[in-house]
């Protein structure tokens, strides 16, 4: 197994996402003599220092194509990790339906990245996210816990599933400290706008300034288990320094539904969701679970973590620090 310090190499891939942002900040302040690479194909030192409102002293970013397994190989050798934590690909369920190559993205980062571990011989504890979508329509209750069975019902959690699978394989054959963490609904001021969070709070964001009359969402009723960003962030990284099994569930363990969000968000700006509120059920994505919530007694019981923050206090916080950053 490999020997964590706190002189740490640290890669993370997908850093200029939400969780690779609330991670970075978390070691970079931590782990202050440690080396942080953050992996990104467009974005400068700069600007992910502008856009995750944080000066890095120990961190730089590296411009490189993921699919690419001799860029991959040339870092993994150059910089010889410590921590590698794999947050990297494409991360929208719709969009993998449109387009289904998003699956061999999705397997082929992270098979160049252990490869190219595996080649260089360095074993060094390494985070894979993983995703709740593993578990598709397969429980009435809806929770989920890391022995719920799978069945994946798009290409993204098809391709998650198969690196979740891989995983097991490396780590007992390597005796490698390798993780999965399945990871639960999250949502932060830094999610990108695309998602059902931040269009709940930019319509009612125009709406509160004239901007927008009115708002279209496909279902009040469907039931999720939703979790502020950075306590998952501190949970993946308690899991990959400290971790004792190789997949762990993350997550508050408490679903809410659309309904819930909306009302709270709604309510924030002093507006009443009912009377700008639109339904159309086509806009739903097909065979999408009623419910989906998770069981996370197995990673408080190893190592001790679990959410802070219940529903409320999550969306207000979001939509505070969001309107900050705007």
């Amino acid at each position: 197994m490999h020997i964590i310090s706190i002189l740490m190499k640290i890669l993370i891939t997908g850093i200029t996402g939400q969780d690779g942002i609330f991670i970075s900040k978390t070691l970079n302040e931590t782990y202050k003599n440690s080396k942080i690479i953050g992996i990104s194909r467009n974005l400068k030192k700069l600007q992910f220092e502008k856009k995750a409102r944080h000066n890095f002293q120990n961190l730089n970013i590296v411009n490189i194509d993921l699919l690419n397994f001799n860029e991959v190989k040339s870092l993994l050798t150059d910089f010889n990790p410590d921590v590698l934590f794999n947050l990297s690909g494409p991360s929208s369920v719709y969009e993998s339906i449109n387009n289904p190559s998003q699956k061999e993205a999705i397997t082929q980062i992270f098979d160049n990245l252990t490869n190219g571990l595996i080649e260089n011989k360095n074993y060094c504890n390494f985070f894979q996210a993983s995703t709740s979508e593993m578990f598709g329509l397969n429980n009435k209750e809806g929770v989920y816990s890391e022995t719920s069975r799978f069945s994946p019902n798009s290409p993204y959690a098809a391709g998650k599933l198969e690196n979740h699978k891989k995983v097991l394989v490396l780590r007992e054959k390597y005796d490698w400290n390798i993780f999965s963490g399945i990871m639960f609904n999250h949502e932060s001021e830094f999610r990108s706008p695309n998602y059902l969070f931040m269009k709940i709070i930019n319509s009612a964001l125009q709406i509160k300034n004239g901007k927008l009359s009115s708002f279209t969402i496909g279902s009040l009723n469907i039931c999720r288990d939703w979790s502020y960003a950075n306590e998952i962030a501190q949970g993946i990284i308690d899991i990959t320094l400290n971790g004792a099994s190789y997949d762990y569930v993350l997550g508050s363990g408490v679903g809410s539904t659309i309904e819930q969000l909306v009302s709270n968000v709604f309510t924030f700006f002093d507006l009443d969701y009912k009377e700008y509120i639109n339904i159309d059920k086509s806009i739903l994505r097909k065979n999408d679970p009623k419910t989906i919530i998770s069981n996370p007694l197995k990673i408080q019981k190893e190592l001790g973590w679990s959410t802070t923050l219940n529903f409320d206090e999550l969306t207000n916080k979001i939509i505070k620090n969001y309107i900050s950053l705007n």
